[in-house]
């Protein structure tokens, strides 16, 4: 076979938010009155001359201004981030969507030029939901390639970067797992928002189903468990920190 080309993957500042009350994240009312920073983490994936983007992050248009009402910051947009890294915007083959929420999804018509790789079930709801199909008005009305996933999607094809189906959280929930030469490193798009949450199963108030959440939550922890991989949280300030600081690359 021939010699695969290295594998590099870089955590991006993406935004951060500033929730008063995590009540919501439990629906079961374990988290009331609690407060927390968290992080609105995305991260780049370099497969030779191919690269992924995974998830965009809050609104560009926050970029260098004071935290807004709801607490939402952001210092600097990915555009400029992959610039100090050697790239533009258009390099980007690939934009892989956890799902649609905003802080998820706030930079994505920055990367007009790239293939949209989303749940299926998400992709039926951005369709039709204001609020997210704004976020991806170029692809909506065929300006770029967009590819509604049913299942698992090997990037790349080289088994090395995998796109993992896990609905619950929203219809079409996806998370990321990478097989870097270090070892196996799992995201989790919104599976969970922070430790706390995964060590306990819990059910955000605002997933739309429950069960599959559930069903999707056993899938993460045993597969983190049988491959050895690092889970990082993107949410989660203390599990981003587990990735090397930008610009240095996990590889």
């Amino acid at each position: 076979a021939p010699e695969k080309a290295p594998l590099s993957l870089w955590r991006l500042d993406c935004g951060t938010l500033d929730v008063d009350d995590l009540g919501v994240f439990s629906d079961t009312g374990l988290y009331a009155g609690q407060k927390k920073t968290l992080m609105a983490s995305c991260y780049l994936v370099q497969d030779g001359d191919r690269l992924l983007l995974w998830d965009t992050g809050v609104d560009r248009a926050l970029a260098g201004k004071p935290k807004d009402k709801q607490g939402t910051f952001l210092k600097e947009r990915i555009a400029a981030q992959l610039e100090r890294l050697g790239f533009q915007a258009d390099d980007v083959t690939y934009v892989g969507i956890s799902h649609y929420h905003y802080d998820h999804t706030g930079q994505v018509a920055d990367f007009p030029k790239a293939t949209l790789l989303t749940g299926k079930g998400d992709w039926e709801i951005i369709k039709v939901w204001p609020p997210a199909a704004s976020r991806f008005e170029h692809w909506l009305k065929g300006g770029g390639k967009v590819e509604p996933l049913d299942g698992d999607k090997d990037v790349f094809r080289d088994g090395r970067v995998t796109i993992l189906r896990m609905p619950g959280h929203t219809e079409g929930h996806q998370a990321l797992l990478v097989r870097l030469a270090s070892g196996p490193v799992l995201i989790s798009g919104d599976q969970y928002h922070f430790t706390e949450n995964r060590k306990v199963g819990g059910v955000p108030s605002f997933n739309v189903d429950r069960a599959q959440t559930l069903a999707s939550h056993d899938r993460f922890e045993k597969l983190a468990k049988n491959i050895g991989a690092k889970v990082i949280i993107q949410h989660e300030p203390d599990d981003v920190a587990k990735l090397p600081a930008f610009p240095q690359a996990a590889r």
